[in-house]
């Protein structure tokens, strides 16, 4: 980001001495006799900082601080007050003014604050990129993080399956992501612009699933006052997501079977059957094959469910792709919380690789949490990529990895792929993507 300054002041030697201060602080400035024409510059996207005199002939500073706080409250106003304005430029601090700096100033104190002012507006504008970026429909492979061969594979199955319209049932351990799956199954779907209804099987009271899934009428059972219309009517035209879907009684599951082979309801104290044009997606950290052969689930449900199915590893068996997943949660969380970005160390990363991670993506995500509240004021900070997107960053953040490692490990290759907890093969396809240069001397193996 260009460091630009736009300074108001309707004294040629202040607007001189200042101006040849910050440029030789290598900082741009742009001046200004009065307002007239200033504020053109300024605005939402303008990564710079404004400065101005209080006192001036005509439009005030206070008036010029008005103005830009209309056209964006989070820029960064400097004002330059005499002594007898201090009480005004505390009150103009109160309502958005950056800082204020007293006459005479030195130029070192007007650096200062300036390159402060500039830094603040290099997060805020980084910050804004970020909440834009995640405001938007996210990229698939921001959705599932990772390079390694099964998420590439898991990433293609799912833009294959979204195409068709038939049911897929997505297996995993707790916390892998299989709603993610889910949902990017329905976003990349000819049936994106409805419904995604999800219901948890395992978190409702057996008493209340057959009216959560398909709805009653007045009168159904005691407390029906109102008629409710059931999750799988509600997804009608779209997805209905079915998780921990082992979990429904043996009696539902009949009743399930029904709705995937014929595609219609009978909600509780009615009749009619009722046409629902629904896919149906479950998910299931259990082995729907082994529970149907011990008769813990219908086995003909189990086929109806199965017609595509998808398979979301673990993160132990996918630990090249723990330091992308913790970097893209670090990221979002210094978004949530206003944070400044950072980026790991070669300890953190090791330290992450050591761990099984039982709880997955899931427990990973909350430890990115912790990461960014507890350590982000000792964290180095991060270095910035603004022409990179995330798969930049993260080929960026591997490299620097390998090469720390390797320096570290005073160029052992075996020393440095057990450290990183990859193959000697793995080590080797990635100095030579990267384009890592070695001298052969200093190799070790």
């Amino acid at each position: 980001m260009t460091n630009k300054v736009i300074l108001i002041d309707d004294e040629e030697h202040l607007r001189t001495a200042c101006s040849q201060s910050l440029e030789l602080a290598d900082i741009e400035v742009e001046c200004f006799e009065s307002p007239d024409g200033a504020l053109d510059h300024v605005g939402p996207d303008w990564p710079g900082v404004l400065i101005t005199d209080i006192k001036m002939p005509g439009t005030s500073g206070l008036d010029v601080l008005d103005r830009a706080m209309a056209l964006d409250p989070e820029l960064p106003v400097i004002l330059i007050t005499g002594h007898g304005d201090i009480q005004m430029a505390v009150t103009a601090i109160r309502n958005g003014a950056y800082d204020f700096i007293e006459k005479p100033f030195a130029p070192d104190i007007l650096i200062d604050t300036v390159r402060r002012a500039l830094e603040k507006r290099r997060l805020t504008m980084e910050n804004k990129a970020l909440r834009s970026a995640l405001s938007e429909k996210l990229h698939f492979e921001d959705r599932l993080v990772g390079q390694s061969p099964e998420i590439v594979k898991l990433r293609d199955n799912i833009k294959t399956y979204a195409e068709t319209d038939a049911d897929v049932l997505i297996l995993g351990e707790t916390g892998v992501g299989k709603e993610v799956v889910a949902r990017s199954l329905h976003d990349y779907s000819p049936r994106n612009k409805e419904r995604f209804v999800a219901i948890n099987c395992g978190a409702l009271p057996e008493a209340m699933i057959e009216s959560e899934l398909f709805g009653h009428e007045v009168g159904a059972f005691t407390g029906a006052t109102k008629k409710r219309i059931g999750k799988i009517e509600h997804a009608h035209g779209g997805t209905l997501f079915l998780d921990e879907v082992e979990s429904m009684p043996m009696d539902l599951q009949i009743k399930l079977l029904r709705v995937l082979q014929n595609r219609t309801i009978v909600p509780l104290g009615s009749n009619d059957e009722i046409n629902v044009d629904v896919r149906i997606i479950a998910a299931t950290k259990e082995n729907l094959r082994e529970n149907a052969d011990n008769g813990k689930f219908r086995e003909d449900l189990y086929y109806r469910l199965e017609v595509l199915s998808l398979f979301v590893p673990p993160l132990r068996e996918r630990r090249d792709d723990i330091p992308f997943l913790f970097t893209h949660f670090v990221k979002q969380a210094c978004v949530r919380y206003n944070k400044p970005s950072i980026d790991l160390t070669p300890a953190k990363i090791s330290e992450l690789l050591a761990h099984d991670w039982p709880g997955n993506v899931r427990e990973l995500q909350n430890a990115a949490l912790r990461f960014t509240l507890v350590s982000s004021e000792t964290a180095s900070p991060a270095i910035q990529h603004d022409d990179e997107g995330l798969a930049g960053q993260m080929r960026s953040l591997e490299k620097r990895l390998i090469q720390s490692a390797l320096q570290k490990n005073n160029y052992s290759l075996k020393q440095t792929y057990e450290d990183l907890k990859i193959s000697r093969k793995t080590l080797y396809d990635k100095i030579q993507k990267h384009g890592i240069e070695l001298e052969q001397s200093n190799l070790i193996d």
